[in-house]
């Protein structure tokens, strides 16, 4: 059944108002997307399994990918965890509220369609104000995977979640545009050496810097459907257009070239081309269809690019975008490069 899909625009005057209303559909076991400095999440109460159902059935999200429970203290994991492992700790006090999502092995009380049938949960603390509110108004745990149809680029603004899910959940707050533009760093907590099953904002040196060694164990490929995964966004296709997308990796002379390359051979096949691009290689194709996301030393800069580059040059009905892959990829550049890869129908390396 459709649903009437309210929109909450946050202002000045009314921002209490709206909040305290949210908080009132979710608490009434009813779905509302909201922003993060991340994306935007698509909540529902986390120990609510028929209010979970409704996250997986509007996005269209395969049951057994896990879900990030959003908390607004440190102190209301221990509803969710068994334990807070030291480590976790010192990492919660150092980036919470962040963009960290730290996964520890679950309570009974956690159902099982939120943690995807594992025997353990993702939480994180968002540092955004709205989405804080949000979650003590609601006196709930906040399950929220990004609020985008399933397998489609992460919405950074309110206007992408409503051309993905409007109709499909109870409420959207509007808080304008997310500040870092990609998923939150995940990091196993319940082994020896923690783990990072997807990289984010906050680094692997970040993170040694406070607990110590921290393994990498996660890859830029999609896994198959057999294999269980104990974090978001490394089994199914994810972050990607209708259009297909090649990813041009390299020196930013090579990558250029290449690209000029690539537009001529496409072009021979009718094939209507968007182009996303550092700012550097602008001036090489000003008489194209194009999307900046930024300087190619500033990897921040195409994280909170990305996403929106994505959609733009999708909503223009393109067959092919080609991606200028001559960004830095140290620091968040890493995280860049994975959510690429993964919506990449090819990779080419100059």
């Amino acid at each position: 059944m459709k649903k009437n899909t309210k929109v909450f625009y946050i202002s000045e005057e009314d921002r209490e108002a709206s909040i305290v209303e949210a908080a009132r559909i979710l608490k009434e076991g009813g779905t509302v997307a909201f922003p993060t400095e991340t994306v935007y999440g698509l909540g529902a109460d986390a120990l609510n399994e028929k209010a979970v159902l409704q996250i997986f059935e509007a996005k269209g999200r395969p049951a057994d990918n896990p879900l990030i429970v959003h908390v607004d203290s440190k102190e209301s994991c221990l509803k969710l965890v068994r334990s807070i492992p030291d480590k976790a700790s010192l990492l919660m006090d150092k980036f919470w509220p962040g963009p960290l999502t730290l996964i520890m092995e679950r309570k009974p009380i956690v159902p099982d369609v939120t943690t995807g049938g594992l025997d353990t949960v993702a939480v994180r603390m968002p540092e955004n104000l709205i989405a804080l509110e949000l979650i003590k108004r609601s006196g709930i745990p906040i399950a929220a995977p990004s609020a985008n149809l399933s397998g489609k680029p992460s919405p950074t603004t309110a206007e992408h979640v409503l051309c993905d899910l409007s109709g499909r959940i109870d409420a959207l707050i509007d808080g304008g545009e997310v500040s870092i533009g990609l998923e939150s760093t995940v990091v196993d907590m319940t082994s020896e050496i923690p783990a990072i099953l997807r990289p984010g904002k906050i680094s692997k040196e970040e993170l040694e810097e406070c607990i110590g060694e921290v393994k990498v164990a996660y890859d830029d490929k999609v896994h198959p459907e057999s294999e269980t995964v104990r974090s978001p966004g490394m089994k199914y296709t994810h972050y990607s257009p209708e259009s297909s997308v090649i990813l041009v990796e390299g020196e930013h002379e090579h990558v250029v070239s290449r690209i000029k390359e690539l537009i001529v051979d496409l072009s021979l096949r009718n094939a209507k081309i968007g182009l996303l691009l550092t700012e550097e290689s602008h001036n090489n194709f000003s008489e194209y269809l194009s999307y900046s996301m930024g300087k190619k030393d500033k990897p921040e800069q195409a994280a909170k690019n990305l996403f929106f580059g994505l959609r733009y040059l999708d909503e223009r009905n393109i067959d092919i975008i080609i991606v200028d892959g001559s960004f830095r990829p140290d620091g968040i550049g890493m995280a860049v490069f994975n959510r690429i890869r993964k919506a990449a129908d090819m990779i080419i390396k100059v």
